[in-house]
C-alpha cells in the first residue's frame, strides 16, 4: 500500500482483535450512532482453522495505533473499516483495492461486503462500482417486550444443546442457510471455532428443538454482550418447517438471555431469506440497515 503522513501498514495478528474491534466501533458509532460489532465477533472469524490471519489481513498504523484495516475472510466476503479521523486520505480506496487483489489471487470472481445503508463507506462503494446484492436489518425486541409463547408438538422439546448433538446443529444450519447463501459449506471445525469456541460461549448458548429420538430438528445460537443478547444462526430443517419452531426457539432465546441479565434482544436477517416479517409480527424493529456492495472481478 502507498501510503504518506507518516502511515505504515503490516499483515494483523490474532493479537490485533481488540484494535481491530476500536476501529470498526468507531467507524459504527459515528455513522450509524450505535455499534454492532464485538471483539468475540473478530476473534470467532481469525480462529477459524481455514483462517490465515497474516496471510489475510492489512492493518494501517499512525506510529503504534491501528487507524484502518481490512480482510479477505475467503469466498466472496471481506471487510474493512477505517477510523473517522483518518478518513478522506484515500485509505478507503486503497484497502478495497487490496482486498480485490487478494480476493483474485484466491481466485474468487466477487469480493463483497457489509456497510451500514448510505454511509460513507456505502457511498465510496458505489463510487468504486460496487453494486449493491442484498439488504440486511438488524432489529431489536425492546426491553420490557414479551412474545406469546409458542408451545411445540407433543414429543418436541425446546432445550439447551448436549455437546453430543453440536454436530447435528452444524448440519441443520449449513443446510438451512445454503438454500439461499452462494457458498461453500463451512466446516465444522470452522463452525465451532465461531460458536462453540467463541470467547463467551457457554453450553446454556445454544438452544436446540429435538423431536421424541432427540434428533435435532432446530437450533438458535444466542451471544450475550451487556444487557443485550444477540440471537444468531436461527435454523429449523426444512421437513419441520410450519409447525411454528421458529418463533419457540426465538421465544426460548430471548428467555434464556434475559435470565442471563439482557435487558433488550437482537439479531439480524437479510432480504435472501424472506424472514423479515416474522420478526417484526413477534414485535421486534428494524433498528439498522446494511447493504452488501460486490466487486466483479472477472471483468477487470
Amino acid at each position: 500500500m502507498e501510503l504518506t503522513d507518516g502511515l505504515t501498514s503490516r499483515p494483523l495478528r490474532l493479537d490485533d482483535a481488540g484494535a481491530v474491534t476500536s476501529v470498526m466501533a468507531a467507524q459504527e458509532m459515528h455513522d450509524v450512532g450505535q455499534v454492532v460489532i464485538e471483539e468475540a465477533d473478530i476473534v470467532g472469524d481469525w480462529q477459524r482453522p481455514s483462517f490465515d490471519v497474516s496471510a489475510s489481513t492489512v492493518g494501517v498504523f499512525d506510529g503504534d495505533e491501528l487507524v484502518a484495516y481490512a480482510e479477505y475472510s475467503g469466498g466472496d466476503r471481506g471487510d474493512a473499516a477505517v477510523a473517522p479521523a483518518y478518513r478522506g486520505r484515500g485509505l478507503g480506496t486503497q484497502l478495497a483495492r487490496w482486498m480485490q487483489e487478494r480476493a483474485r489471487t484466491a481466485g474468487a470472481d466477487v469480493v463483497s461486503m457489509p456497510v451500514p445503508q448510505g454511509s460513507a463507506g456505502d457511498r465510496l462503494l458505489e463510487a468504486l462500482d460496487y453494486r449493491e446484492r442484498w439488504t440486511s436489518w438488524i432489529l431489536t425486541l425492546p426491553e420490557g417486550v414479551d412474545i406469546e409463547p409458542q408451545p411445540v408438538a407433543a414429543g418436541y422439546v425446546v432445550r439447551e444443546a448436549d455437546p453430543v448433538e453440536y454436530e447435528q446443529v452444524w448440519q441443520v444450519v449449513e443446510d438451512a442457510f445454503l438454500e439461499w447463501s452462494e457458498r461453500e459449506r463451512e466446516t465444522f471445525e470452522d463452525f465451532c471455532a465461531r460458536v462453540t469456541q467463541r470467547p463467551g460461549f457457554a453450553p446454556w448458548c445454544l438452544r436446540v428443538v429435538v423431536d421424541r429420538d432427540d434428533v435435532v430438528v432446530g437450533c438458535a445460537c444466542v451471544h450475550l454482550d451487556g444487557e443485550t443478547g444477540y440471537v444468531d444462526r436461527l435454523a429449523v430443517r426444512r421437513d419441520q418447517r410450519g409447525r411454528g419452531f421458529a418463533r419457540a426457539l426465538l421465544v426460548d432465546a430471548f428467555g434464556v438471555a434475559r435470565s442471563h441479565g439482557a435487558t433488550v434482544s437482537e439479531l439480524s436477517t437479510d432480504s435472501r431469506t424472506g424472514a423479515l416479517g416474522l420478526y417484526e409480527r413477534v414485535g421486534m424493529t428494524v433498528t439498522g440497515t446494511w447493504v452488501n456492495r460486490a466487486a466483479d472481478l472477472s471483468d477487470d
